[in-house]
């Protein structure tokens, strides 16, 4: 399970550098015709995701493609879950119908999904018992011998469940802030260059200032999403670990000389 987690991994950066590649060259090019339709038009919105991109400052950049990276980091994190989640909900009906229907624990091991939960976890519980022998094992009764077993997949299981949380996690407390921040910064900006030219007229002041407040709208933007995915992964990651703990506890009764579930 080792190998085929470090394999999900590679393929799952494959992914989320052609993703960052591709929206952040659909974002420059999306920049670039915002500022030729504004130039090309006389009576247009001059104000806009275009036009702050060119007129930005270092700064002002950099906190775009800060949000940038935090929104394609949490769209990558969100669907690469979900991707996993569906997997061990599949393997739980896998289980259901073919694991118990084996003639053989060997066999039901074997038939299940090698890439799967539910072959990792039945796979070290039927290793743990025929490693149950010897003088240090016999110390042991042999139902906890085998929920130690159990427990370490399960660490392992939730361990891989649980990257990317953090991500969002800090996405959904920080992106407001970021964009907030970067606000603060146009609107500074904004307010010096009026005071070096002298004007302070409506069309003067709300054109910079209104450019600015898009930093803390992008900000939201990127917030809602990773809240709103952190919870809703959450819980299924609540929900997948209880189906893997209720095979575990049918699969530990026929180890320890019980009978199949009734299914």
């Amino acid at each position: 399970m080792e190998n085929q987690m470090n394999f999900n991994a590679q393929s799952l950066q494959k992914v989320f550098f052609f993703l960052s590649s591709f929206l952040l060259t659909t974002f420059s090019a999306f920049a670039d015709e915002e500022i030729v339709k504004s130039s090309a038009s006389e009576g247009s919105n001059p104000y806009g995701l275009g036009s702050l991109w060119m007129q930005g400052d270092l700064v002002a950049k950099l906190t775009l493609l800060i949000l940038l990276i935090m929104s394609i980091g949490s769209w990558y994190i969100l669907i690469s879950k979900l991707l996993e989640q569906n997997k061990i909900f599949s393997s739980a009906i896998q289980a259901r119908n073919v694991f118990w229907s084996s003639p053989s624990l060997h066999q039901g091991v074997e038939a299940l999904d090698q890439d799967g939960a539910f072959h990792y976890v039945s796979e070290t519980a039927v290793n743990a018992k025929n490693d149950y022998v010897g003088e240090l094992a016999s110390m042991v009764p042999l139902n906890i011998w085998i929920e130690m077993a159990f427990n370490r997949s399960f660490e392992n299981i939730q361990a891989k469940l649980s990257i990317g949380m953090a991500f969002l996690a800090t996405v959904g407390s920080t992106a407001p802030f970021i964009g907030l921040f970067g606000t603060v910064w146009g609107i500074y900006h904004a307010l010096t260059a009026i005071g070096i030219a002298g004007q302070a007229s409506i069309d003067k002041v709300a054109g910079p200032v209104g450019e600015a407040l898009i930093m803390t709208a992008l900000g939201l933007a990127v917030a809602v999403p990773a809240v709103l995915g952190y919870n809703w992964l959450l819980r299924r990651n609540k929900s997948a670990m209880e189906k893997v703990h209720s095979f575990s506890v049918d699969l530990e009764k026929v180890l320890l000389g019980g009978s199949k579930p009734t299914l």
